[in-house]
């Protein structure tokens, strides 16, 4: 058996009707993955999910709307995963926000908080969610797409930042206390990758160019180049690691 199978393994994917997010559910699903898109847009869920039946075959994937900014949606995503699928194996919380740029001292209240909750506190209800039957299991997988931004400041995102440091807390704390029942928990650090979330990082040709010119790989990323990491911590290949930050980001941080 290949250390990246996942064959009939359930994995629910946030934020995966676009970018980061559906390139990582295409590819659970190519190593076999039962994969639940979920994002705000129950339409966008179904074009994705709809996609991958075409190409891997019905019950490939089904699609189950819902928003990480409310935990009762939240709730309900895992029922309906669990009553059409079974228990979850594998969670990608993927989904995030950031409704600001600029400094951080120009920015409200509750534009901090839903930073905050959507980054973080929603991955632990996430988490609380998917935990119990892990646990009972003896196995699983969570993986939070966190960001290099985690890493360092920024003039213009340093709440975003703020808010995947953070996360790359929650996974070592959630993985200290739940590696005793073979449950792995790690995240991505992203760098710079070519999606609508990140568009106005990117969408300006001469930053980019700049940006690109500063890369030891000479290129921003794309949403695949993330997707293989995520199988990686997913699958039996990484079954020894936990609590593990790993960055894709085509050399930004050396």
């Amino acid at each position: 058996m290949s250390l990246f199978d996942l064959k009939d393994k359930v994995a629910v994917v946030t934020g995966s009707s676009r970018g980061i997010g559906r390139a990582i559910a295409e590819e659970l699903a190519a190593h076999g993955a039962k994969v639940v898109i979920s994002s705000r847009k129950q339409d966008a869920c179904e074009e994705v999910a709809a996609a991958i039946n075409a190409e891997h075959g019905e019950g490939a994937a089904i699609a189950v709307a819902a928003s990480i900014s409310e935990k009762d949606q939240l709730a309900a995503l895992f029922e309906e995963t669990r009553e059409r699928l079974g228990p979850v194996d594998i969670l990608v919380c993927n989904a995030a926000s950031n409704p600001y740029y600029g400094s951080m001292d120009g920015i409200s209240d509750e534009q901090f908080r839903k930073v905050l909750d959507n980054n973080i506190l929603s991955n632990h209800w996430l988490m609380q969610l998917a935990l119990p039957d892990m646990r009972e299991k003896g196995e699983g997988a969570v993986i939070v797409v966190s960001s290099i931004g985690g890493l360092r400041g920024s003039p213009t995102i340093g709440a975003y930042n703020v808010s995947k440091a953070a996360d790359f807390q929650l996974v070592r704390n959630y993985a200290v206390e739940n590696g005793q029942y073979g449950v792995r928990i790690n995240a991505i650090a992203p760098g710079l990758v070519k999606t609508d979330f990140a568009r106005a990082l990117w969408e300006d040709p001469k930053a980019l160019a700049a940006t690109e010119a500063r890369l030891p790989m000479r290129r921003i990323g794309e949403p695949r180049d993330i997707a293989g990491a995520a199988v990686y911590l997913s699958s039996p290949a990484a079954k020894w690691t936990t609590g593990q930050m790993i960055v894709v980001d085509g050399g930004a941080t050396i």
